[in-house]
């Protein structure tokens, strides 16, 4: 094998991957469990550390697969608890992109609260979508991360072990890369892999629907919908996938599936002060969730470069906030975190790969 040789990861496998990776290695079925109980419970680093296989087997798996772990390459930690990391996702011996030119490392986030201890991972590395506030967005796309990659950001972070939520709300859209996110969300709660349990992680989406059917029909996991304006032509202007997927259209949709008991549904509001924070837009956003068992997460905005709109004041927010209450919207303000290390999404890559801000 030469010496920068790319090897598959076995991380973000699925156990029926692992099965055909036995085999290739002549072993017998039941030895995919081992090796994903090696991966996943046991956080093996290297492939020497699954001793139940015989020492033939381990040398053959070594010469083709890896573990496939990679730590950050950067950490920026907030005076709050926050840590904000940054991975790359290629190298001389790795690859964690399945598609896209690279060249863009991703971000993931650890965010501490009292007894939660939260971690918001990329699904992309740059972004299609093209969110006029986005960061990541205007980087453009630069890639699908793996299974691995997606993965990779849970168990190389210092605090995996203590983690209790995720959210897949980094960079990119989690439903542009369907097939991985499902994959590693079948490692994180299968009997087999981390098994835990849906609930404890959200993934948010613009509201792409072919994919979000997938999302809803395969697993149980929370869903969490970026809205920001309840108007067509305003949402249009801020976020371009208005126009084939209005959000009207996709609360519709959501009317089909049941939130009450199995999972909980979330729309996202960033509030800017003087656009989307007037009591007209609180009426229209109840009319839009009207019907729905939603909550609604009012989020702080955290200024990036060449973007004209600033957040809402705090009065502004808790005023909104109060008559979505009364017109039976349950509504909270988000506490900001992280506001001293490159908090919007993107800005840390973004500075990593030499771009002003």
């Amino acid at each position: 094998m030469e010496q920068h040789e790319i090897r598959r990861p076995l991380l973000g496998m699925t156990l029926a991957e692992l099965e055909t990776v036995a085999a290739e290695a002549g072993l017998r079925k039941f030895a995919a469990k081992q090796i994903a109980r090696r991966l996943y419970v046991n956080r093996a680093r290297s492939i020497d550390e699954m001793t139940e296989l015989p020492k033939a087997s381990r040398e053959w798996l070594s010469e083709h697969y890896c573990v496939g772990l990679q730590a950050p390459i950067k950490a920026s930690r907030s005076a709050d608890g926050t840590v904000k990391y940054l991975f790359a996702t290629r190298g001389e011996d790795f690859d964690f992109l399945t598609s896209g030119k690279g060249g863009r490392d991703v971000e993931a986030v650890y965010i501490p609260d009292r007894d939660r201890a939260t971690l918001c991972v990329s699904s992309q590395a740059g972004c299609k979508m093209g969110c006029k506030f986005c960061m990541t967005g205007r980087q453009g796309f630069h890639g699908d991360l793996t299974a691995a990659g997606i993965i990779n950001q849970i168990f190389a972070i210092p605090e995996s072990s203590t983690l209790t939520n995720l959210v897949f709300m980094g960079m990119g859209e989690p439903m542009d890369n369907i097939d991985e996110v499902l994959k590693a969300l079948e490692v994180l709660t299968a009997p087999w892999g981390l098994a835990w349990s849906p609930k404890r992680i959200t993934v948010s989406s613009i509201g792409k629907l072919d994919s979000l059917r997938r999302l809803l029909d395969e697993t149980k996991v929370h869903v969490a919908i970026s809205v920001h304006s309840p108007f067509p032509a305003e949402r249009e202007s801020l976020m371009p996938i208005e126009k084939a997927f209005p959000v009207t259209r996709v609360m519709e949709f959501l009317r089909d599936y049941d939130f009450a008991h199995q999972r909980r549904l979330s729309a996202e509001y960033i509030m800017w002060g003087g656009v989307n924070d007037d009591m007209c837009h609180a009426d229209a956003l109840g009319r839009l969730l009207r019907g729905l068992d939603c909550r609604v997460n009012l989020i702080r905005f955290h200024a990036i470069p060449g973007f004209e709109h600033q957040t809402a004041s705090t009065a502004v927010m808790e005023r909104f906030r109060d008559r979505l209450n009364e017109l039976g919207v349950t509504a909270t303000i988000r506490a900001s975190r992280g506001e001293d290390i490159e908090a919007a999404c993107g800005m840390l890559s973004g500075e990593s790969a030499g771009e002003t801000h």
